[in-house]
């Protein structure tokens, strides 16, 4: 399994699934799950609180909308009182990928789990993530994207990466 850290906006992305940075409640309201509300659709909401709540940590797909990818996957990095720690974020982190393997899915695109509204550091979050996609021995997925909005999100997963 290779990864990809790439610039850009994470709705755009035609992979097999994207993953939204999800409060357990699996309300899309700001950060990366309003952008994917806004493009895809308020059905990838409306399917999403059907299946929710769940676990702080735990993951779920639900379809994609009118986004190019086939699935969101849902990853409960946060509570309702929208804060995360470094646990959470690798452990959301870990559900998402299996979430992937459960649906045998070839390639996943992740935000930056937490770091918005969660206040998450944001070379602590690519520690934890690229630590745990590096660790994780996959059946079916062959790509692992991380997609960062801004220059310096990029930058930081960047170096971390090369570390």
């Amino acid at each position: 399994m290779k990864f990809e850290i790439y610039l850009g906006d994470i709705t755009d992305q035609e992979t097999d699934a994207i993953v939204n940075a999800a409060n357990n409640h699996l309300w899309m309201g700001s950060g990366v799950a309003g952008a994917i509300k806004r493009k895809g659709g308020p059905m990838i909401e409306d399917e999403a609180v059907k299946v929710g709540p769940i676990d702080v940590g735990q993951a779920v797909a639900t379809n994609a909308g009118n986004l190019k990818a086939r699935y969101v996957i849902h990853a409960a990095g946060m509570g309702q009182d929208l804060q995360t720690a470094d646990e959470l974020v690798r452990t959301s982190t870990l559900s998402s990928l299996k979430e992937a393997e459960r649906l045998k899915l070839k390639s996943i695109a992740f935000p930056a789990i937490g770091t918005g509204v969660g206040g998450l550091d944001m070379r602590r979050c690519a520690e934890i993530m690229i630590e745990v996609i590096k660790g994780f021995e996959p059946e079916f997925l062959r790509k692992v994207r991380f997609v960062l909005f801004d220059q310096n999100s990029y930058k930081v997963f960047k170096e971390v990466a090369e570390i």
